[in-house]
């Protein structure tokens, strides 16, 4: 495993050096995390065991390798809507917007430019943090427009990654914002995570129909294959005969915590590597969180260390709203007013054995 000083070196190509930053947090246990203003993505989370230093996410070893990925969203902070809006519309205050649909009739991660395929601005940067910005023009991809957001990483001595997402917004927006970190704790080259043993804090998740879209049902897990109250593995249920399974091509659905907004921070999930012993918790003020068992990550994309990810190969814990809210009055709202301040806040928190 390479130590991420070594990376700096070759991460950035030449043709962007003026315009790229890479930023590596490292604490006193010497973990560390590599974030790019590319997409203000997390491209490492480096931790040292007894053994050797195990790399927990999916990714690349050269910034160009993200340019040119099928998979677009390794590590990325999402929006300004994360998931899907269906058929690419919503009404507010009387407007219908239209969007870009980028997931056929959808739109999916807020379009084709998103945040994700964008240079975000570094603002502050520390030892153990750094903060980054972007600004949003109006009607953006059929969006509202008007927005500043920030997005500040905070590497703890607790091994503890502290997202923090601050918005306003000229206008009324939908806004819903995360980060699409693929996790593999048994490190990014292992190529499998079906054997992970997975615990979700949640009594409900949102139904889907054919196109994943949420149909308003948030139906208790109980006695389903989505759960995971008590601690399992993936290999578990994954197959089992089930049509939101089937739809899903596996998990790719989003899990109840509260029916609002208010900013407790609750614990909603945790992982535990099978082979590294490696685990991950996770606490966010969202009121929900979507599971992604990594179904469509078999794309052929050459990942670090050369190996060629495989469906499955990591999975994502996507704190954040449900899909389709906008369209769906029944779930948490995710408009943000004119003037208003957003703030959310997200916590992974490695736990080594």
């Amino acid at each position: 495993m390479r130590d991420l000083n070594s990376v700096r070196n070759f991460f950035v190509p030449l043709d962007y050096k003026d315009s790229c930053h890479f930023i590596v947090l490292e604490n006193k246990a010497r973990t560390q995390i590599g974030i790019s203003d590319y997409g203000a993505r997390i491209t490492h989370f480096v931790v040292n065991t007894e053994e050797d230093p195990v790399d927990i996410v999916l990714g690349f070893d050269k910034l160009e390798d993200y340019f040119n990925a099928k998979e677009k969203y390794h590590g990325v902070s999402v929006g300004p809507y994360a998931n899907r809006i269906a058929n690419g519309k919503f009404n507010l205050n009387g407007k219908e917007y239209t969007l870009i649909q980028n997931n056929g009739t959808n739109c999916l991660h807020g379009g084709n430019i998103g945040f994700h395929n964008r240079f975000w601005n570094v603002e502050e940067q520390t030892k153990n943090a750094v903060t980054l910005s972007l600004l949003t023009e109006e009607g953006e991809e059929g969006f509202p427009g008007g927005l500043t957001v920030k997005v500040k990483y905070t590497l703890g001595e607790d091994n503890d990654l502290t997202i923090e997402y601050f918005a306003e917004s000229k206008y009324d927006t939908p806004l819903n914002l995360t980060n699409h970190a693929y996790f593999n704790l048994n490190g990014a080259e292992k190529n499998n995570i079906t054997d992970h043993l997975i615990k979700i804090n949640a009594h409900k998740f949102a139904v889907v129909d054919g196109d994943c879209i949420p149909t308003g049902e948030l139906r208790e897990v109980s006695k389903t294959p989505f759960d995971f109250r008590e601690e399992k593995a993936i290999s578990r249920d994954i197959n089992a005969e089930d049509e939101q399974l089937t739809i899903g091509k596996g998990y790719d659905h989003s899990f109840h915590f509260k029916d609002d907004n208010n900013a407790d921070l609750i614990f909603v999930a945790s992982a535990k590597g099978d082979i590294s012993g490696i685990a991950l918790e996770v606490y966010t003020t969202e009121p929900a969180m979507q599971f992604y068992t990594g179904n469509y990550l078999g794309s052929g994309d050459v990942g670090k260390g050369k190996v060629t990810y495989k469906d499955r190969s990591g999975f994502c814990f996507e704190t954040q709203h449900h899909p389709d809210s906008p369209n769906r009055l029944e779930f948490p709202s995710t408009i943000l007013k004119a003037g208003d301040k957003f703030y959310s806040k997200t916590i992974y928190k490695v736990v080594l054995r």
